[in-house]
């Protein structure tokens, strides 16, 4: 099966990759302005990542996402896709959102219990990409163990702050 969609591959690749970035600039739009106020004064586990890291690392994260999804777009369209894709949109909202509990309403534990979700829906989204291409699901695997790290991190954060 191929793609519902009469776009052509590179325009589909294109499509995919703003849809990510879009949720990374919300991300980054709440969390720039906080690192070297708010986020500089917190107290923080010794293993915290320097802050120069953490933009590189979701850089390549988002683009591993949207390539994952242009892949289980391109062999199966959205319509043969969707349920993967519901999960795939539920977790970019997540993902924006967490920046905007942490960084924006500076409030750790908030972002604490958001970020459960978050990554269960990362897990969900990887089970229902790898059913329609395994690399897909692969794709993700970086992805989520990123933010099981930053769920540790976060938690951590918290309870040091709270």
């Amino acid at each position: 099966m191929q793609s519902d969609s009469n776009l052509k591959p590179a325009t589909g690749l294109f499509i995919s990759f703003l849809v990510c970035f879009s949720a990374a600039a919300i991300g980054s739009l709440t969390t720039t302005p906080q690192i070297p106020n708010w986020y500089a004064d917190l107290a923080k586990p010794t293993w915290t990542p320097p802050n120069w890291l953490f933009g590189p690392v979701w850089t390549i994260l988002f683009s591993l996402m949207a390539i994952a999804a242009w892949l289980v777009w391109r062999k199966h369209g959205m319509k043969n896709a969707r349920s993967a894709f519901v999960w795939f949109g539920i977790q970019l909202v997540l993902n924006s959102l967490w920046s905007v509990l942490f960084f924006g309403w500076n409030n750790p534990g908030a972002a604490a219990a958001e970020i459960l979700l978050l990554w269960l829906t990362i897990l969900l989204t990887m089970v229902t990409f790898s059913k329609k291409s395994k690399a897909a699901g692969l794709l993700l695997v970086p992805y989520f163990l990123w933010v099981s790290f930053a769920m540790v991190l976060n938690i951590s954060i918290w309870q040091m702050n709270g």
